[in-house]
């Protein structure tokens, strides 16, 4: 164990497969453990390098090695593979990860403090209920559109939508009537708890110092703000802003050969919750500026004069990741003269 440099650990719910190295690579043990046998091995080990796929549980496992004296590293799963030799089994996956590790090129994902992995389940959580709402809202305006009752798409308030149909449930059977009423109830219940963690959201936002410093961006509210501070890792971790959008995968993908440079459409490689509130709030931005009828961005102006407004989105969400990681990185708000 003195000669141990590399832990690499196959995560599982009950098994985990652990593959020990030394400083030239080669495999000093490997071993098949449960939960309490790992967090006991943990503590035993000397301090080296704990290696693992950034997946279920990982960041749990990378606080408690931290917390015994080891230096983690997380490595995304797409860079593990290329290292798996032949077959797949867990002790093989095991060496894999050790292998990757010892690249010294290889990328890893910080580890997540609890704080920040519990605003992730606050903002998961009003998504899937999001989710859960307008599937019971197309199921009732599904089922009743078979008895000719034909009903708006109201999505974002489950009150009004109940209100209404309950307005035109006179003209259909009784049974259906019965039926309907039940979903009614749980779209009203869904709707309530959405609104509730809504103000958790804000409430939280309004006590970052972080989040309240990007919502002085256009485009960036209180969903937007707390989605960044949960999912992506601190900004000092990207040299610039472009890595930072890459990260997001918000990039053009190149095919690049020969010296001749081919870009195509944006990698979606990174955080999809993070891109995707970036880019309808970069939406809203060009609603508002078509509204008002200006742009008191001269480039969102130029833009739009030029691009369709879904290609404009995705590059203003592109210029706004690289704004964001300038303003967190300098620790300054927003300034329109300074975009422009």
């Amino acid at each position: 164990m003195s000669e141990l440099h590399i832990l690499g650990v196959d995560l599982a719910k009950r098994t985990f497969a652990a593959c020990g190295t030394c400083n030239d690579g080669y495999v000093i043990f490997r071993k098949k453990l449960t939960r309490p046998q790992f967090e006991k091995m943990l503590s035993d080990l000397p301090p080296c390098i704990v290696a693992m796929e950034a997946c279920s549980s990982a960041h749990h496992w990378g606080r408690m090695a931290r917390a015994a004296g080891h230096d983690v590293r997380l490595i995304p799963p797409l860079y593990v593979k290329p290292f798996v030799k032949r077959y797949k089994n867990d002790a093989i996956d095991a060496e894999a990860i050790a292998e990757a590790t010892s690249r010294p090129s290889i990328r890893t994902v910080a580890v997540k403090d609890e704080d920040q992995q519990a605003q992730a389940v606050l903002v998961r959580t009003r998504e899937l209920f999001v989710r859960q709402r307008t599937q019971l809202i197309n199921a009732v305006r599904a089922h009743l559109a078979e008895y000719g009752i034909i009903l708006p798409q109201q999505r974002r308030n489950g009150h009004a939508f109940a209100s209404r149909c309950r307005v035109e449930l006179d003209a259909a059977p009784s049974g259906v009537a019965n039926t309907v009423q039940a979903y009614l109830r749980q779209i009203e219940s869904v709707d309530t708890e959405v609104a509730a963690l809504d103000v958790k959201i804000k409430k939280g936002a309004l006590r970052n110092e972080k989040a309240r410093r990007m919502q002085t961006m256009p485009g960036i509210g209180p969903m937007s703000a707390m989605a960044i501070q949960a999912f992506c890792p601190p900004t000092e971790n990207f040299r610039k802003g472009r890595d930072f959008a890459a990260w997001l995968g918000l990039v053009p993908r190149q095919h690049s050969t020969g010296g001749k440079e081919r870009l195509g459409r944006i990698t979606k490689m990174g955080q999809r919750d993070v891109r995707k509130l970036l880019i309808i709030g970069a939406m809203s931005v060009i609603s508002a500026s078509e509204r008002k009828g200006h742009c008191d961005d001269p480039w969102l102006g130029r833009m739009l004069a030029r691009r369709p407004r879904m290609v404009v989105a995705v590059a203003l969400a592109n210029r706004m990741a690289r704004q964001l990681w300038a303003m967190l990185t300098k620790r300054c708000d927003y300034d329109i003269r300074a975009a422009a």
